[in-house]
């Protein structure tokens, strides 16, 4: 049995890439890995079946206090899973509902987590959600921002944007969470990606840091979703892998939606380098 190690994100911040890198690093294949095969590394959290698993009934069945109380022994059962370290997949903050942490402290060995722009992000989570830009400056503002329930998943807290980031990075945490901008995801993937596989233990050859990072690249999947489509699209977008740049918002955001977006979230957006010049 071994303990787990999140990836974390709040919607729309490089989670699927970094995902995506980690399969094609440890499967070391000649060719990209299908992304089909996401479904099974990491685990995702949330997944309806886990909480059927872990209460012996079907979903219907259960109210959501429930699966509320249900997600300290899904976690669990995520752990039985493998001998060691087990990655999963949340949007979900740090934080407690009905007194239940959404995260569990006693299985949870540490965590990646993924930030990134949320004047960005605004536009993604747009598209991938079917809101307007206004909407989705709206719920990404609020503290008690939840994403639906879907066919397969739970509802996931998310929070607003600055909430979710601190909560992940709090004091208490900070030493057990490694942090990559979806920025030098981009611009650094060397460094980026590297950083990442050594904080989990991994010493890959040069050569094959860079096939992993060449098969996880954006356009490298755009293609991968045009061929054979990709499970985790939304119905309410066209396409999961839409653009994959950062600074979309300087030509796509209103000064007024600009400014709405760092009145909320300002101090973490300084902290992470993310304010326009002269802010």
């Amino acid at each position: 049995m071994g303990d787990i190690v999140w990836l974390a994100s709040y919607p729309k911040s490089g989670n699927t890439w970094a995902r995506t890198f980690l399969h094609n690093l440890f499967v070391n294949r000649d060719q990209p890995a299908d992304l089909a095969e996401l479904k099974k590394f990491p685990l995702g959290d949330g997944s309806k079946i886990w909480f059927e698993r872990a209460s012996g009934k079907k979903i219907a069945e259960l109210s959501e206090a429930d699966i509320t109380a249900l997600i300290p022994k899904v976690h669990r059962l995520y752990t039985r899973t493998r001998p060691d370290t087990v990655f999963v997949k949340t949007h979900s903050a740090v934080r407690l509902i009905d007194g239940v942490p959404l995260i569990t402290p006693n299985v949870t060995a540490g965590a990646l987590y993924f930030i990134r722009n949320p004047l960005d992000i605004s536009l993604s989570f747009a598209d991938h959600f079917g809101l307007s830009i206004d909407e989705t400056i709206e719920r990404m503002n609020d503290p008690d921002t939840a994403t639906a329930e879907s066919e397969d998943k739970v509802r996931e807290y998310i929070g607003s944007w600055s909430n979710h980031a601190k909560s992940w990075l709090s004091d208490s945490n900070k030493s057990r969470v490694h942090v990559m901008r979806y920025e030098d995801m981009l611009y650094k993937p060397e460094k980026t990606f590297g950083a990442m596989a050594k904080y989990l233990g991994v010493r890959p050859t040069r050569e094959r840091l860079k096939k992993a990072i060449r098969f996880s690249s954006f356009k490298v999947s755009r293609k991968l979703e045009e061929e054979k489509g990709f499970s985790e699209k939304s119905g309410d977008s066209q396409r999961f892998f839409r653009v994959g740049k950062a600074g979309q918002w300087k030509t796509q955001l209103s000064p007024a939606q600009v400014e709405r977006i760092i009145e909320a979230n300002y101090d973490m957006m300084k902290q992470f380098k993310y304010l326009p010049p002269k802010r």
